[in-house]
């Protein structure tokens, strides 16, 4: 089992990996859970998918196992920034409610979002536990290099039963609210101590 940090400056070393992390995105988000998303050519985007994110897969053989995305709090491309500030703020009509967190959205260079978090529905059970905790460490190591000591995310609301478990430390920053198809609930994640 791999793990690759993609970026648009290294993508061109990594053969199909970045386009199988979006089709992979795709066969989850679309797929599985039928949320009406952005695609083409076999592949999930969106606007947030940008030269200023970083994907993280985990692989094997060339099959993604799992994936995620972090975003910068300070990103910006034309009217939108990260999207759990863009749908406090409004900008994504109401596809999140604006009100999902107590406070204002961070802008700041140690806080990144982390979003498109998916396992990929055909990982086997006995393997999903080695999957997410090699999630976990590709957080950590790429929060290191990209100088992040937190990271938010919008999550299943059950995070609780199982972040502790992954060793990871976080908190509610906001209410439990039902979106498509689940209760979600955003989280800040304290990667300070995982830093040294």
């Amino acid at each position: 089992m791999q793990t690759t940090t993609l970026s648009f400056a290294n993508l061109h070393n990594h053969g199909e990996l970045f386009a199988n992390l979006f089709r992979a995105r795709k066969q989850s988000f679309i797929v599985q859970k039928n949320w009406d998303l952005p695609e083409s050519e076999d592949m999930e985007f969106d606007q947030y998918d940008t030269p200023q994110s970083r994907w993280i897969a985990i692989h094997e053989v060339g099959e993604v196992l799992a994936g995620f995305r972090l975003t910068p709090t300070t990103a910006k491309c034309g009217l939108y920034s990260y999207m759990i500030r863009d749908a406090q703020r409004g900008v994504l009509g109401g596809s999140i409610p604006q009100d999902l967190l107590y406070e204002e959205a961070p802008v700041d260079e140690g806080v990144w979002e982390c979003s498109r978090v998916f396992v990929n529905h055909a990982v086997p059970q006995s393997v999903r536990r080695k999957v997410h905790f090699k999630m976990v460490e590709a957080m950590t190591g790429a929060a290191r290099e990209l100088g992040a000591t937190r990271l938010i995310a919008l999550t299943g609301a059950t995070w609780p039963r199982w972040y502790g478990r992954c060793g990871l430390h976080a908190e509610a920053i906001g209410r439990v609210m039902w979106i498509d198809d689940g209760n979600f609930q955003c989280v800040s994640i304290n990667l300070a101590d995982k830093l040294h």
